[in-house]
């Protein structure tokens, strides 16, 4: 028996709004969506985890550059 939480995209954190954004992108929104994180090959799930780890050194060297 497995337990589905409702998923509100309207309330979200900045990082899962993150991995929100690239599953969509990557057109795994629908499936997460639908049947969760855990229908994901690992070959998905790494990719939306590298992405993620390559937009948050991108926003920290961007906020870096406007603190200068």
């Amino acid at each position: 028996m497995s337990k589905k939480k409702k998923i509100d995209l309207h309330n979200l954190t900045p990082e899962e709004e993150l991995k929100y954004e690239i599953a969509e992108e990557l057109g795994l929104l629908d499936r997460v969506m639908k049947e969760g994180w855990k229908s994901l090959s690992a070959k998905e799930t790494g990719r939306v985890g590298g992405l993620m780890t390559r937009r948050k050194k991108e926003m920290k060297k961007q906020a870096a550059e406007k603190a200068e």
